[in-house]
Order: C-alpha cells, then sequence, then structure tokens
C-alpha cells in the first residue's frame, strides 16, 4: 500500500453507531486529508447552538463518520484529544506550520472504546434482550469487545465494554421492551433521565 494511502486508511474510520450517515463535505473532507498527510495544522471556524463562534487551530488526527461526522483532534497546547463536527465546522483550511498527531495516538482504538462518538468511563455494559429480539441482536454489531450469551428461555445477554453511556440509551430507546439494562448502574441512571426528559416533552405538547 502506497504510504500516502496508508496514512489516510489509519486516518479515518467508522464509528460504532446504527442508523442513516450523513453525506461529507468533499471539499472539507479534502483539506483535512490534506493537513493529515502533511502533519500541518488545521484551522477552521467553529459553531456550536447556543455559542458564539470560535476560530479553531487544532493538529488533525482523523475522521470519524457515523450518524454525524467528526473531526478528531489534538489540543495543539495540551494534546488533549477533542472532536468536531463537520457540519459545524467553516471556513477549514491547512495552516503553515507542522502539527502532527500524537504519537501514541491509534484512531481505531479511539473509536472503539465507544459505543458512539463521547468519550467519558469505559464501563462494562451487560444487557438481556428477550426471545422476540434474540435473533435480532446477535446479528448486530454492538461494539468490537462484544459477547453473546444464549439463555434458557431463547432470550441472549450482550456483554462488552465502552463509554458513551448516553448513545447507548437512544440506541436501546428503539429496542422498546425487548432490551432489558442489567448493567451498568449509570447506565440505567442516564436512560432513566432521558427517559423523563421524553415524557416532559410530550406533556408540554400536550398541554
Amino acid at each position: 500500500m502506497a504510504p500516502d494511502l496508508e496514512a489516510l486508511v489509519r486516518a479515518e474510520t467508522i464509528a460504532v453507531q446504527a442508523g442513516p450517515r450523513p453525506s461529507a463535505d468533499e471539499a472539507m473532507l479534502t483539506a483535512i486529508r490534506g493537513a493529515v498527510l502533511a502533519q500541518q495544522p488545521l484551522g477552521f471556524t467553529y459553531s456550536r447552538p447556543g455559542a458564539e463562534a470560535r476560530r479553531r487551530s487544532v493538529a488533525p488526527c482523523g475522521v470519524m463518520f457515523g450518524r454525524a461526522n467528526y473531526l478528531v483532534a489534538a489540543d495543539r497546547e495540551t494534546g488533549r484529544i477533542q472532536t468536531f463536527r463537520l457540519d459545524r465546522m467553516s471556513a477549514v483550511e491547512a495552516q503553515d506550520g507542522v502539527a502532527p498527531a500524537p504519537a501514541d495516538f491509534d484512531l481505531a482504538v479511539f473509536a472503539s472504546q465507544s459505543f458512539g462518538i463521547y468519550q467519558d468511563e469505559i464501563e462494562d455494559v451487560v444487557l438481556r434482550i428477550t426471545p422476540q429480539g434474540a435473533a435480532e441482536a446477535k446479528s448486530w454489531r454492538w461494539h468490537p469487545t462484544q459477547s453473546f450469551e444464549d439463555q434458557a428461555d431463547g432470550a441472549v445477554v450482550v456483554r462488552f465494554r465502552a463509554s458513551g453511556m448516553r448513545e447507548l440509551a437512544w440506541h436501546l430507546f428503539t429496542w422498546g421492551e425487548q432490551a432489558q439494562i442489567l448493567a451498568p448502574e449509570r447506565l440505567k441512571a442516564v436512560m432513566a433521565g432521558e427517559l423523563a426528559a421524553a415524557g416532559r416533552a410530550l406533556e408540554r405538547a400536550s398541554a
């Protein structure tokens, strides 16, 4: 494999997510890929809802494609790895200078630590899927660390280690009564909070 192509393969990955994926701005991806290959700083304006747009300059590490597409980059001063949604970035350009990704950074490892994009504490996740959903559950790629345990009643227990409890909770909504959270407690709490928020939204809509 040519060195440039190999570098791009290492710098792009599919996040562990289910569902439709948005299209990506090819001009923006070209600028990001060029900066990754040349190990140049990447400059862009970043806009978030409710916050003033800011000009950023980072060391680009790669791109993760999922329900939303994200630039993964290191802060040029602290080295902290951050994610930026591509659809919130504008005026993207490679800048003068040198800004390589941290030597020990591995995008595939970074992506595999989370159920989705957001990175937080890694925990042991245990889910019980009812007999009605067991076959479908076993056909899914939940996470690279997943394992399945068939139960006597036809259910299946899914185990994996991951962070990203909020995104996992969002996904579990789609399973309805077929998915039961056995662990961790934090995932149960996140799910309860999301259910309460959804209930409040329904109440406001009905008022």
